[in-house]
């Protein structure tokens, strides 16, 4: 193997540890910024992506200093202080429908639903799930 392609596989296994690799309509670092600023978030930084979802740090529009959860995908964005209108029950019921398995620490934290459980393959998922209808948003490896 050449030198080239071992640093590739080097960097992509550190930089994707603990991730499910991003599809291609992922949006990227300066597209979450660009539309949290056309929303109305100002002073946005630290943006990252974690757990499948991206994650910033922002001033809301009344100037409150806000922590924000952007659904990878469309851009929707989920502040820490939204309110779950899904129960736990809720919750688990919409999983297993969309097929995942041994399903434990279902949590409300940070403003969007957290679980861990089994894709249809048996891998092991962090899943992130939209507070108001339950639909995955989140995706990272175990």
């Amino acid at each position: 193997m050449n030198r080239l392609t071992t640093l590739g596989i080097s960097l992509a296994f550190a930089f994707g540890a603990g991730q499910v690799a991003a599809a291609d309509d992922t949006m990227t670092a300066p597209q979450v910024r660009a539309a949290l600023e056309a929303q109305g978030y100002t002073k946005v930084n630290d943006v990252k992506f974690d757990d499948g979802m991206w994650k910033a740090d922002a001033r809301s529009a009344d100037g409150q200093r806000v922590e924000l959860r952007i659904d990878p995908a469309t851009g929707k964005v989920f502040p820490e202080d939204s309110v779950a209108t899904l129960s736990e029950d809720d919750v688990r019921a919409k999983l297993a429908v969309a097929g995942y398995g041994n399903v434990h620490d279902v949590e409300f934290d940070d403003g969007v639903w957290t679980a861990e459980a089994e894709d249809a393959r048996g891998k092991d998922l962090k899943l992130t799930l939209d507070p108001a209808t339950g639909e995955v948003v989140g995706k990272a490896r175990d």
